[in-house]
């Protein structure tokens, strides 16, 4: 639940103080029918975003591994080309990865990992801003939706590469 200055609840997209950018959360979850550990490695490896997350279409200058890792993307939305950098500020293996972004979006993204049956229930919480000068303010409801149909789709590329 997120507050306003007042403490009184607001529901997110809202304006956060500037007319430039729009703030959201997206939450998505899946299960996968692959180890705990498969899974971890695999979504902890910046490279292999561009085979799951829908969007991407560059990962380069990755350095380092667990707190610290860092890499550029560049990332393509609704068709406006978008660049950034990642660098990953919590790192517990086969728990818990967070990566925050800058950029063209600024975002944290948190993946939970958790044993569940044969597999992993593996969970996303994105929190992030839309450039709404880039998109317009019209496109801005339309890139919400999107954005939430394409972290499920992501989800499911994971479920996917993971299962075979």
């Amino acid at each position: 639940m997120h507050l306003d200055p007042g403490g009184v609840p607001v529901s997110l997209p809202q304006l956060k103080g500037k007319e430039s950018e729009a703030m959201s959360t997206i939450n998505s979850g899946i299960n996968i029918s692959a180890p705990v550990e498969k899974v971890f490695a695999y979504v902890a490896d910046p490279l292999t975003n561009l085979e799951w997350l829908v969007g991407t279409t560059e990962v380069t200058d990755v350095t380092g591994s667990g707190v610290g890792q860092h890499y550029h993307w560049k990332y393509n939305m609704l068709g406006v080309p978008l660049r950034g950098e990642s660098t990953v500020s919590e790192h517990v293996p086969n728990e818990r990865r967070v990566v925050q972004s800058k950029g063209g979006i600024t975002s944290t993204w948190t993946f939970t990992f958790a044993p569940h049956e044969s597999g992993t229930k593996l969970d996303l919480e994105l929190d992030y801003t839309i450039p709404v000068p880039v998109l317009g303010k019209l496109a801005e409801q339309l890139v919400l939706k999107r954005n939430q149909r394409e972290a499920d789709l992501s989800m499911e590329h994971i479920k996917q590469r993971l299962e075979v």
